[in-house]
């Protein structure tokens, strides 16, 4: 993409992909920050990043971190507008043995950091814009997209009031065909993934109770940003608890903040975890989960630790009395956040502008017509299989208008 000189334009606009400089591998997630700012962006399961800064902080630095590799800092003069390589390296983590002895018990390191998360995480309202994409997939065909930017008030982590989210910009495209969303409702939506931010919703996966059922371990530790960061396996100790998960967790040595989270469903046992993760279904279906992954990333600021990045991959098998074949579908779903503030305007989100958590964003398909949908906002960069998606989308959407104006000269109504 080239920089546009539309003089209404305030922002320019940063293309590429972040590799493993040994490997040349892809780095998927990476998070690249316009320092001294809260403006930032994630690359997509491809290595890809879209990095959208105002002009007004052209003179800054890029920073580019991945937990387990050294972190780089770029001017942002020296990339270009298009086809940028940013190469990270693996970094070598060594703690000290005060830092090794301080906790030979990983279980007192995870109740240490759930006790005494107030001294890490956000005690003040913050105001979030974050970019949100879903996709469902039937088998490897997907048969909706749903891409949206939000607006979150997050909530002092220090209370129990719940976090807000409004519907800013969205377009959404379904096939109905290849899926009965009248049938079969799956979870889904924003609040899917601010949930996943378990210092603040710690009851959806860790309580003072559920701890002890798991058994922690300490995993080799690792670095992001030039800390280190202890990295403890968790898995059940037997089946006591309804849902059970395993995982690994990513413990800032410093601060005893949680820096990532890692972990997935134990969907073996059939019986506790059928229709688990839909909405609404009729009663001659049943829906089996058969993987279901979560992730949620942080970020520090000022010594704060704030919510980054989230997502989920959920894959279900259908089953429908009296039919031979089943349903396979795949839901995954992202959000990463790309500005925020602290609230001290006391912004509000008005109750009818408020999403609810059972939402269903509606289709507004013209908007993959349009290249320059999203404007100034950020945005995950789509991967090979979405960009296939937008692009069929946009092959329909011309048809409807081809056809439309077929009619007009036609003279039909």
């Amino acid at each position: 993409m080239t920089l546009s000189v539309n003089a209404q334009i305030n922002f320019t606009e940063f293309n590429g992909e972040v590799i493993d400089g040994k490997s040349n591998r892809t780095l998927e997630a990476v998070s690249l920050n316009v320092n001294e700012t809260n403006i930032s962006t994630i690359t997509n399961s491809e290595g890809e990043f879209t990095l959208k800064v105002p002009n007004k902080y052209l003179d800054s630095k890029v920073i580019v971190s991945l937990l387990g590799y050294n972190t780089r800092v770029l001017p942002l003069s020296e990339l270009t507008r298009d086809g940028n390589e940013i190469k990270l390296y693996e970094a070598v983590t060594e703690l000290s043995a005060v830092s090794i002895s301080a906790f030979k018990d990983a279980e007192k390191l995870i109740r240490k950091v759930f006790k005494e998360k107030n001294n890490n995480v956000q005690n003040e309202s913050v105001y979030m814009t974050a970019f949100y994409r879903e996709t469902i997939k039937r088998r490897s065909r997907n048969v909706s997209l749903t891409e949206a930017v939000v607006n979150i008030l997050k909530q002092p982590h220090t209370t129990s009031q719940r976090d807000a989210i409004k519907l800013g910009k969205a377009r959404k495209s379904t096939d109905y065909k290849r899926l009965d969303t009248v049938s079969v409702k799956l979870q889904g939506g924003p609040f899917s993934t601010i949930y996943l931010d378990i210092m603040k919703y710690p009851e959806y996966i860790f309580t003072d109770e559920t701890i002890s059922s798991y058994r922690f371990t300490f995993d080799e530790p690792s670095t992001i940003n030039g800390r280190n960061v202890y990295v403890v396996n968790f898995r059940p100790r037997n089946n006591s608890l309804n849902l059970n998960y395993n995982g690994k967790l990513y413990i800032d040595t410093q601060s005893l903040a949680l820096v990532s989270a890692d972990y997935a469903l134990d969907v073996s046992n059939k019986n506790k975890t059928k229709n688990l993760l839909v909405k609404k279904k009729p009663s001659d279906v049943t829906v089996y989960p058969l993987e279901a992954n979560y992730k949620v990333d942080y970020k520090a600021k000022n010594g704060k630790w704030y919510y980054s990045y989230s997502n989920l991959s959920l894959k279900f098998k259908v089953n429908k009395k009296r039919e031979i074949f089943n349903k396979v579908y795949t839901l995954s779903s992202e959000m990463a956040v790309t500005d925020w503030e602290i609230n001290t305007n006391d912004i509000k989100i008005r109750h009818k502008d408020r999403l609810r958590p059972t939402v269903i964003i509606t289709d507004a398909i013209s908007g993959f017509s349009d290249p320059n949908f999203w404007g100034e906002y950020n945005l995950i960069e789509p991967d090979k299989s979405i960009e296939s998606a937008i692009e069929k989308i946009k092959k329909s959407i011309e048809k409807e208008r081809e056809k439309e104006r077929e009619q007009t000269v036609n003279g039909q109504p």
